[in-house]
C-alpha cells in the first residue's frame, strides 16, 4: 500500500481506510466536497490517485480548516513557524506546550494548532465545555520532525493547491454548492460520540437534522458517501440510519483500535460506509457496482468484511 502524505496527525482520521472508501467512486465526477472535512485525509487521497481535480473543504472547526488553508496556499510559511515551535520547545518541553495551549486558545494561530496535534495524545483532539482546547501533551515524544513535517505539508500543498477551496459554516450549508455531478463525502462524529458535551468533538451533530440533510440530498439525486456508525467486537456505535434513506451499507474493517491495542484485545473496528442511491444507480449504469461490491465484501488476512443492503434491490 502506498503510503499518502499528511502532516496533521488526527485521531478518527479516515487515512488508512482512504482506498477502500475509493472503490465506491464513480468513474467521473466534479467536485470532491467534504462538508466534515477533518484533516481532510480523503479529499488527499483522491488527490493523490488523481480521481478528483477540485475540492470543497468545511469543517465546522475553523482553526482546522485555517491550518489546512496555510498547508496547501502557504507551505513555507507554515513549516517554518512549527519549525521554530519545535526548537523552542527544547528543554522544557512540557511547560512550552501549556503555553503554547493557552496562546492557542486566546489566537487560534494555525502554527500553534500544528504543533499542539503533533505533541497531544494519541493525536486526539479535546475540549472543553467553553470551546477551549484542553488536551494534555504526550510527554514521550516531541512531536514530529521538522525536516518531516516539512516535506509532509509540501507534498500535500502540491496535491491540493490552487484546487481547493476551504470554509468554516454548518455542513448543511454545503447544499449551496453542491450539484448533481459532485461527489459527496461525508465524516460526522458517529452516533454515541457526538454530543455537544463531547469533549472530542469541537461540536455535536443532531441525528435527526443528519437525517432530514440526507432526505434532501436523495430528493436532488446527490452522489454521497457517508462514514457514520461501526463496532468494534461486540460493541457498536449508533445505530444503523433508517431504511427509508434506500442506502447501499458496506463494513469496512478498519483494523485493531488503538484501544483495543492497549487493553490488549484482538477485536477489530469496523466502519459502516453507506451509499446514496444516485451512487449506486450510476456505478450500476457504468457497469461498475458489482466490481465494487465484490472487492469491499472481499476477505482480507484480518477480517472478512460483511455486506448488508438496505432498501435497494
Amino acid at each position: 500500500m502506498q503510503r499518502i502524505p499528511q502532516p496533521i496527525p488526527y485521531q478518527g482520521s479516515k487515512r488508512n481506510i482512504a482506498q477502500q472508501i475509493m472503490i465506491a467512486f464513480p468513474k467521473q465526477f466534479g467536485s470532491l466536497i467534504e462538508p466534515f472535512a477533518g484533516s481532510a485525509a480523503l479529499s488527499v487521497a483522491t488527490a493523490y490517485y488523481r480521481k478528483a481535480n477540485q475540492f470543497y473543504l468545511n469543517d465546522l472547526n475553523k482553526p482546522l480548516m485555517d491550518l489546512l488553508d496555510k498547508i496547501v496556499n502557504q507551505p513555507a510559511q507554515i513549516a517554518n513557524a512549527y519549525e521554530d515551535l519545535w526548537n523552542a520547545q527544547s528543554g522544557r518541553e512540557r511547560a512550552f506546550y501549556d503555553f503554547i495551549r493557552d496562546e492557542f486558545n486566546k489566537t487560534h494561530h494555525p502554527d500553534y494548532l500544528l504543533y499542539l496535534l503533533a505533541r497531544c495524545v494519541k493525536a486526539s483532539v479535546r475540549y472543553n465545555a467553553e470551546g477551549a482546547f484542553n488536551q494534555s501533551p504526550d510527554n514521550r515524544r516531541k512531536g514530529r520532525r521538522p525536516t518531516s513535517m516539512r516535506q509532509e505539508i509540501f507534498a500535500v500543498s502540491n496535491l491540493l493547491q490552487n484546487r481547493t477551496t476551504f470554509a468554516s459554516h454548518d455542513y448543511k450549508d454545503t447544499l449551496n454548492v453542491i450539484s448533481q455531478s459532485d461527489l459527496i463525502y461525508m465524516d460526522p462524529p458517529y452516533q454515541g460520540t457526538s454530543q455537544s458535551k463531547d469533549p472530542r468533538y469541537y461540536s455535536g451533530i443532531d441525528v435527526d437534522e443528519l437525517i432530514d440533510f440526507l432526505v434532501e440530498l436523495n430528493k436532488r439525486q446527490v452522489l454521497f458517501l457517508l462514514s457514520y456508525d461501526g463496532r468494534t467486537g461486540e460493541k457498536t456505535y449508533g445505530t444503523m440510519l433508517p431504511t427509508h434513506l434506500k442506502l447501499k451499507r458496506f463494513e469496512i474493517c478498519a483494523g485493531r483500535s488503538s484501544q483495543a491495542t492497549l487493553l490488549g484485545s484482538q477485536s477489530k473496528t469496523y466502519e459502516s460506509l453507506y451509499l446514496s442511491p444516485a451512487l449506486v444507480c450510476r456505478l450500476r449504469a457504468n457497469n461498475t457496482f458489482s466490481t465494487t461490491s465484490a472487492v469491499l465484501n472481499k476477505p482480507s488476512r484480518d477480517t472478512q468484511p460483511v455486506q448488508l443492503e438496505l432498501g435497494i434491490g
